[in-house]
C-alpha cells in the first residue's frame, strides 16, 4: 500500500468514527431553557499572575519573558507593560472581599515561576518572598471559604531559561518545569486541591513560536509551534505522574490542563469536506493537546496532513515530532479534569493551501476560517457571540474523550478600551446564554462539575494592552491606587450564582433590570473620581507654571 493509499484509507476511518462519535448533522438551537445546576456546582471567576499582580521587580521576583517582551516598542497596543497593571500583589485582600461579595465558590489564579524562582530553577534560589505573598492569598480565600484553584503555568516562562535554553523550544524546560510544580506541591499543596499545569498551550506554542505575537515572540514558522507543544504536553504528562508518585495518597487533590478552544461549525452540514475542514479545525486546535492526553498520541489528521505537507516540501520527516511508544504509554491518561476555556465559535469549510506558499501551522490545516455578520461583536475584533457553539463543543469533548470531568476554566466578552460605561448589558447577556447553553450541555450529559468567569478584574490584555476589558470590575488604570468599580455583569452574575442556574423566566428577567438600577451609581462614582484626578492633575500642572516671586 502506498503513501496515497494509506492516507486515504486513514482519512475514511477517521470519518467513520468521527460521524459515530459526534454528530455533525445535528445543530439543535433551541430556546432558552429555565432550570438551575446540580447541588454543588463550582461558581468562580478567574486572573492571572502577569496580568492582574504588577510589582514585576518587588520582593526578589526575576523577570519573566513577558516583562522582556512588553519593554520592546511595538509589541504591545500603545506600549503598555504589566509592570503596576491591577496592583493585585497588593490589593489581593481587597480582592477577595470582592470575591466574597459576589458568594463566588472558587478563584482561579496562577503563581507566577520567577516570583518563586528567580532565575527559574530550584537549585539556584528559592525566593521565600514570593512563596509568603501566595501562602497569604490561599490562606484568606480558604478563610473565606473560596477555593482555590491553582494554574502553575499562565504564560509567564522565567526570562533566564528563555535567554539560555530558548524556552520551550528546549526540551530540557521539561524537567525545570517539573521541579517548579514540584516546589508549588510542596508548600502550598496540603491546602490546594486542584492544579492546572498548564494554561491554553494552543496560544504559547501558535502566538509564542509561530506568530511571534506573543512572548517571548519568536517566528519559527511550521516548526517552532509543534515543538513548544511537544515540549509542553512531555512537561504536563511529567508533573502530573509526579503528583501522582509523591503527593497524591497525602494531598488527596487533582491535576489537569486547561485548553481554549473555539468552536468550529461546517459551513454546509450536509457537505462532507465542510464537516471534515470543521473536525480538523478542532483537532488542530483543542485535539493537538487533548488527543495525546487522553489517548497517547496526536490526531490522525494532524499526523496526516503535516506528514503530507512536510513530503510536498521535500522534507525527509515530518514537521510534527514523533512521541516514542514509552511516551505514548506515560502520557496517555495523564488528566484527572479537564479545564476548558471558550469565548466564540467560526464557520469552517476547506481550503487548499498549495506547499508552494512555505510551511505554517495555519495552511497545514488546509481550511478557511468564516463569521456570520449577524453575529454580534461586543468587544474583541475575533470575539463574536455565538452562544451553540458552546454546547456544541462541550458535547464534542463528551464523545471525543469519554464524558471526562470538566471546570469550565474561562469564558467571558470583553468591550473596547473607550467604553467606561459600567452598564454592561452585552456581558450580562453573553453570560446568560453561554451558561445557558453549559446547562443543556449538562442535560445531554456532559460532565460540568464548575463555571469561571472571565475574568474577576480588567486587566492586562497581553498583546492589547489595556484597551480590551474582561473584568467584571472595572479597573480606573489612570489612578495610581487602581481602584475596582463593579459593572452591572457583578450584580447580574451574582444572582446567577445565588438561584444556582436559571429557576423561572420572570426573575431571570428582572435580574437585568436590577443591575442595570444598579451600575448607574458606580457610573456616577467614576466619573466623580475622574473628573477629582483631573482637577488634581490640572492644579498640579497650575502650580508648576505659576511664577515664582520673590518677596522684597
Amino acid at each position: 500500500m502506498n503513501l496515497l493509499q494509506r492516507f486515504l484509507l486513514s482519512s475514511l476511518l477517521l470519518c467513520v468514527t468521527a460521524s459515530e462519535d459526534f454528530d455533525w448533522t445535528k445543530n439543535e438551537k433551541t430556546s432558552f431553557y429555565y432550570g438551575t445546576f446540580p447541588t454543588g456546582f463550582s461558581w468562580g471567576a478567574g486572573s492571572s499572575a502577569y496580568q492582574t499582580e504588577g510589582a514585576w521587580n518587588i520582593d526578589g521576583k526575576g523577570m519573566s519573558i513577558w516583562d522582556a517582551f512588553a519593554r520592546k516598542k511595538g509589541k504591545i497596543f500603545l506600549n503598555d507593560t504589566g509592570d503596576s497593571s491591577c496592583e493585585g500583589y497588593y490589593k489581593f485582600k481587597d480582592d477577595i472581599n470582592l470575591m466574597k461579595d459576589m458568594k463566588l465558590n472558587h478563584y482561579r489564579f496562577s503563581i507566577s515561576w520567577p516570583r518563586i524562582l528567580p532565575t527559574g530553577l530550584k537549585s539556584e534560589q528559592i525566593n521565600e518572598r514570593g512563596i509568603k505573598y501566595y501562602d497569604d492569598l490561599i490562606n484568606m480565600l480558604l478563610d473565606n471559604k473560596i477555593t482555590p484553584i491553582v494554574t502553575l503555568y499562565h504564560w509567564d516562562l522565567p526570562q533566564v531559561l528563555q535567554e539560555k535554553y530558548g524556552g520551550w523550544q528546549n526540551v530540557t524546560m521539561v524537567n525545570y518545569f517539573n521541579d517548579f510544580a514540584n516546589l508549588c506541591f510542596d508548600r502550598f499543596g496540603n491546602r490546594v486541591k486542584y492544579w492546572i499545569t498548564f494554561n491554553n498551550p494552543w496560544s504559547i506554542a501558535v502566538e509564542g513560536y509561530e506568530t511571534g505575537e506573543h512572548a517571548p515572540g519568536l517566528k519559527l514558522k511550521g516548526t517552532g509551534a509543534y515543538k513548544a507543544a511537544h515540549h509542553i504536553i512531555k512537561a504536563h504528562a511529567k508533573v502530573w505522574h509526579t503528583y501522582d508518585m509523591q503527593w497524591r495518597s497525602r494531598q488527596k487533590g487533582l491535576v489537569g490542563i486547561s485548553l481554549t478552544a473555539d468552536w468550529g461549525e461546517p459551513v454546509d452540514i450536509t457537505n462532507q469536506r465542510d464537516i471534515e475542514a470543521a473536525e480538523r479545525y478542532i483537532q488542530f486546535y483543542m485535539g493537538w493537546f487533548a488527543t495525546p492526553i487522553f489517548n497517547g498520541d496526536y490526531p490522525q489528521v494532524m499526523k496526516d496532513y503535516i506528514g503530507r505537507k512536510s513530503g510536498q516540501q521535500g522534507l525527509g520527516v515530518s514537521r510534527l515530532p514523533v512521541f516514542s511508544p514509552q511516551e505514548k504509554s506515560y502520557i496517555k491518561g495523564t488528566c484527572d479534569f479537564l479545564g476548558l476555556g471558550h469565548f466564540t465559535t467560526r464557520y469552517v469549510t476547506l481550503k487548499n493551501y498549495p506547499s508552494s506558499l512555505g510551511d505554517s501551522y495555519f495552511a497545514d490545516r488546509d481550511l478557511a476560517e468564516l463569521v456570520d455578520p449577524q453575529w454580534p461583536d461586543p468587544g474583541s475584533e475575533w470575539l463574536y457571540s455565538v452562544p451553540w457553539g458552546f454546547r456544541r463543543l462541550l458535547n464534542f469533548v463528551k464523545t471525543q474523550y469519554g464524558n471526562p470531568m470538566i471546570y469550565v476554566t474561562e469564558n467571558g466578552v470583553s468591550e473596547k478600551m473607550l467604553c467606561t460605561d459600567l452598564c454592561d448589558d452585552w456581558r450580562m447577556q453573553y453570560f446568560k446564554d453561554y451558561i445557558n447553553e453549559m446547562l443543556k450541555a449538562m442535560k445531554d450529559g456532559v460532565n460540568v462539575k464548575g463555571y469561571t468567569a472571565w475574568s474577576l478584574l480588567d486587566n492586562f490584555e497581553w498583546d492589547e494592552g489595556y484597551s480590551e476589558r474582561f473584568g467584571l470590575y472595572y479597573v480606573d488604570f489612570r489612578n495610581k491606587n487602581k481602584p475596582r468599580y463593579p459593572k452591572a455583569s457583578v450584580q447580574f452574575y451574582k444572582r446567577i450564582i445565588s438561584s444556582n442556574g436559571f429557576p423561572n423566566q420572570r426573575e431571570v428577567e428582572s435580574w437585568k433590570r436590577k443591575s442595570i438600577e444598579t451600575c448607574s451609581s458606580s457610573n456616577q462614582l467614576l466619573a466623580a473620581a475622574r473628573r477629582q484626578s483631573q482637577g488634581n492633575q490640572e492644579h498640579a500642572g497650575m502650580q508648576k507654571s505659576w511664577p515664582v516671586h520673590d518677596e522684597v
